[in-house]
């Protein structure tokens, strides 16, 4: 094979970067509130109060997250009129990879048949679509890229530990996906800001299976492979922080709540939204939820939620959105777009 043809740095001044195409996926099987209460102490009306969640999906046991990111690629591909001969650089944000490497993006990039990309994954938890919109965006205004393909992919039901009803009613799986590329006349992505706090990595992480803590036989009934959350404190400091960074977003693009058109959440946990939303002083119709159908999905869930907005016509050409989410880490980002 003959190496690419290099492709040197511009000199022109940076531009501007726009969302052009979405597309999202989500598995068949549906889980309901009902059906978890046959596996744990739980019943519909205490997992709906609690978190407005009311059913998600899960992938198939042959279904890996690659699988759910090529479907939402494939689609987000068809809406943007774009093919993946176009696509110069693929990022998946995902903490369920199909394995520990190759990167998910690889996998994604044969399956779509994008053979010119460059590929890697992004681990920002349930941020992680935001900051890998954002690192997209860099390599666009430099233009080192001109087509990125993002993706947030998570198969969740493989890392959640089934007998703990305080974490098991809350994940689903699916994938969202976006195409990036320069667009003349709009501005675009215009505001982005991201934080991190890692002192506060024990409120939401998987302690085992990693290099500090390999799971072994002798560990394995402790289920430290899976998700372990403290969710007092987890929506304590969602709230805060979430906020926080829509707040700086806002500011930074001098744009007011009252401007938008619609707020795109994280699809964590509807008290968090009504939270946030009593806080911007703004009705929650402004807000899209998808959450009682897909509960939370981590970096899937901000991605499944705009594609479903774009699909259905809450944005219109011109508009301003608000993006904002949260996850472990911990950490936090807010992207201001104008459509």
């Amino acid at each position: 094979m003959n190496p690419p043809t290099p492709r040197p740095r511009s000199s022109q001044p940076k531009r501007t970067v726009s969302i052009i195409g979405t597309g999202s996926y989500v598995p068949e099987k549906v889980l309901t509130n009902d059906d978890l209460a046959r596996l744990v102490e739980t019943n519909d009306e205490w997992i709906v109060s609690r978190t407005g969640i009311r059913e998600r999906r899960i992938a198939a046991d042959d279904e890996a997250t690659s699988d759910l990111a090529t479907k939402a690629a494939l689609a987000a591909m068809e809406n943007a009129g774009i093919t993946a001969d176009d696509i110069d650089l693929i990022l998946v944000a995902t903490v369920t990879p199909d394995m520990a490497f190759p990167s998910t993006a690889c996998f994604v990039q044969h399956k779509i048949g994008a053979k010119g990309a460059a590929c890697f994954d992004v681990s920002a938890a349930c941020s992680g679509f935001l900051y890998a919109v954002e690192i997209a965006q860099q390599f666009i205004t430099s233009h080192t890229y001109d087509t990125v393909l993002v993706i947030g992919a998570e198969k969740l039901s493989s890392i959640v530990d089934w007998t703990d009803r305080n974490t098991c009613v809350l994940f689903g799986d699916g994938a969202g996906a976006a195409i990036l590329q320069h667009r003349g006349g709009g501005h675009g992505v215009i505001s982005t800001f991201m934080g991190s706090d890692g002192g506060l990595a024990d409120i939401l992480q998987i302690p085992g299976g990693g290099s500090r803590t390999p799971t072994t036989k002798d560990n394995a009934d402790q289920r430290l492979n899976c998700i372990k959350m403290n969710g007092k404190e987890t929506y304590k400091h969602a709230v805060t922080s979430m906020l926080a960074a829509a707040t700086r977003a806002l500011a930074d693009a001098d744009i007011k709540p009252a401007d938008l058109a619609c707020v795109i959440p994280h699809q964590a946990n509807l008290r968090i939204i009504e939270a946030i939303a009593s806080r911007m002083d703004l009705p929650m119709e402004r807000f899209v939820i998808n959450l009682d159908r897909y509960g939370n999905t981590s970096a899937a869930a901000v991605a499944i939620a705009l594609d479903e907005a774009n699909r259905t016509g809450r944005m219109k050409v011109g508009d301003y959105v608000l993006l904002v989410v949260f996850g472990g880490g911990l950490t936090w980002a807010s992207s201001v777009i104008q459509w």
